[in-house]
Parts: structure tokens; sequence; C-alpha cells
């Protein structure tokens, strides 16, 4: 199950595609060769479906809004566009800590690694290193690290780590993935941050106030302080990487305090699902959602909808450095 803080993201595939491009440029052509996605729920399009996991969203009322219905997004709907020249893989899950039925991220680079090999044989070597040079690799980890692991009642992990020794051991061992990819001849990062968990509708509902959980919201600051200093040693460290950071935190905390500007009404409940907050039981199968689906921030108990994956997405592709830096999405593709 995924998380608030990444799914907005792959709208950046359409702009990058020429979906949007071609409105601006007149060129319709893509802006990059590839790219390349590794993340959870908050990105996959599907690819879990045939997996052992309780983790499923192939089934009404998720993709209501998508024009193929049910596909295993973890949304009322989002189309993803792309073009057929477009080489993208998206990986289903997250850092170190995983659960029975799902890919951790090492996983996920062992999968990159073989389509590598894949691509080698058709475009050799150096002609594939070139592209990949070119192509942009998103990454968005962590957040199941904490909402599956670290704050859940059953797991010992919290008695192990305080909440800045728990940052550090994630980003010491995400420090060593994202150096592999590195080293496999990835160039262009994405990496996005964590966003305010604490304000989810599967956290609010555990509070008797109904408001946002600022010991959650603190708990997570210190793995984003840690991933935007890894950043940084690696802009200045590793030849010819350009690694730039969106800033879930921001873009989320923008949405809320301009919610009626951007059209939602609703911030604080999920669309489908059940309980207080509809965030105690996730949107369940035929369950019925609200009409006014653009109106809500949450589509269920952890991720947004698609108003709000359409929104961030634009927020990372082009704009300004409180959502993204140093660079944004498409001056990063323009280098």
């Amino acid at each position: 199950m995924a998380k608030f803080g990444l799914s907005p993201f792959l709208v950046v595939l359409m702009l990058l595609s020429g979906g949007a491009v071609k409105g601006q440029n007149g060129s319709g052509r893509e802006m990059v060769p590839a790219m390349f996605i590794f993340g959870d729920s908050l990105i996959d399009n599907g690819n879990n479906n045939n997996i052992p996991s309780f983790a499923k969203a192939n089934y009404y009322p998720y993709g209501i809004d998508f024009n193929g219905g049910p596909t295993g997004r973890f949304s009322n709907g989002y189309k993803l566009i792309t073009h057929d020249s477009t080489i993208c893989r998206l990986y289903h899950n997250w850092i170190c800590f995983e659960q029975v039925g799902r890919i951790p991220f090492d996983q996920q680079i062992r999968n990159f690694e073989n389509t590598l090999n894949q691509l080698a044989g058709n475009l050799g070597a150096a002609n594939m290193a070139t592209a990949l040079a070119r192509c942009i690799f998103f990454v968005g980890m962590g957040s199941n690290d904490y909402l599956n692991n670290y704050l859940m009642p059953n797991y010992p992990t919290r008695n192990q780590y305080n909440g800045p020794q728990y940052a550090d051991l994630l980003v010491q061992t995400y420090n060593q993935q994202l150096t592999r990819l590195y080293n496999l001849g990835a160039r262009k990062f994405v990496i996005a941050g964590l966003g305010l968990m604490g304000c989810i509708p599967s956290i609010l509902a555990q509070s008797t106030s109904g408001s946002c959980s600022e010991e959650v919201n603190l708990l997570v600051q210190p793995f984003n302080e840690n991933v935007k200093n890894m950043l940084n040693n690696f802009n200045s460290n590793l030849p010819g990487a350009r690694f730039i950071f969106a800033d879930t935190v921001h873009m989320f905390q923008d949405i809320l305090l301009n919610a009626r500007s951007y059209g939602f009404t609703v911030i604080n409940r999920g669309c489908c699902g059940i309980g207080r907050n509809r965030g105690q039981i996730t949107c369940l199968p035929f369950q019925t959602p609200c009409p006014n689906r653009n109106q809500y921030v949450f589509w269920d108990a952890f991720h947004p909808t698609e108003a709000v994956n359409i929104l961030m997405g634009r927020m990372a592709f082009n704009g300004n450095h409180n959502f993204v830096y140093p660079i944004n999405i498409k001056q990063l593709a323009e280098l």
C-alpha cells in the first residue's frame, strides 16, 4: 500500500513525452529518450496485480475516472500518456524494509539491470551509455518505511531506533542504492521527498481532534533533510551527475493553504473509504465513492486524487525553487 508523496509525478512522464510540451514548443517530441521510475504504489500502474499482495487497486471504484477502468493504479483516475518510442519501466515498491509480495528497491535495481542487458543487445553498449546519460531517473522511496514499518504498533523498529537514527539508517541505504544506479549509467535524477504524512486520512483517523499529527510530520523531517544533504554531496562529487529534489512537503502545504483557489473543498478525508475521515479502512471493492472527486485532495486513506496528481506533477515539472530545486524537471531534461 502506498503513501502520499509520489504519484503526482507520473504526470511528469506525460509532459516529457510531448503531451503538454507539444503545446509549448509545437514539436510534440519526447524531451528525453526514456524515464525510468522507481517507487511504491504512489506511482504503480498495476505492476503488482500478479504478485501475492493485499495491496491491490485492480477493482472498482479504483480507476473510476480512468479511460481503461481499474488497472491497478491507486487513484480514481489519471491517464498516463507516453509515446511508443519512450522506454519506461515502472517498478513497484520501496527502500529496505519490505513486506511479503512486494519488490524492494534493491530488487527494482536488479530488474533495471536486466532491462539494460536487453537494451545493450539491441543498441550496443556505447549507444546505450549515451542514451542513459540523457534519460531521467525518477525515484521516490521512504513512505512505506514509516507507515508500514516504523509507525506500525506490532513492529519492533520504533523501539530500536529514534527518529533521527531511523532516518540515518534509511538514507545510508538510499545512498548506496542511488550510487549503484549512477554506476549503471544514470546521470539525471529526480528524487522525491516525503510528504506531510501526518495529514493523510489514515493518520487523521487516529486523532481525536481530527487535526494533522505533528508528531508524524516531525518524524519524517530528518529523512528529508538527510536526503537533501545526500543529493548536494552527489552533485559535488559524482562527475556528470545532476540530482534534483522534489519538495513534496512544500507542494502539499501550498495546496492546503490555497485549497479553495485550486478548487479543493475537502482536504481532511478520503473520497473513498470507511470510518473516521474515511481513513480507517481504505476503499473497498464496489464501494460508492464521493461524486465530486475533483474537489477532494485525497482519494482514499493514503493516496491523492487525480486532480492533486496533476497539480503536483506540474509543480515538479516547471515549478520554482519552492517546489523543486536546484532546477525543475523541465530544465533537467533540457541539459
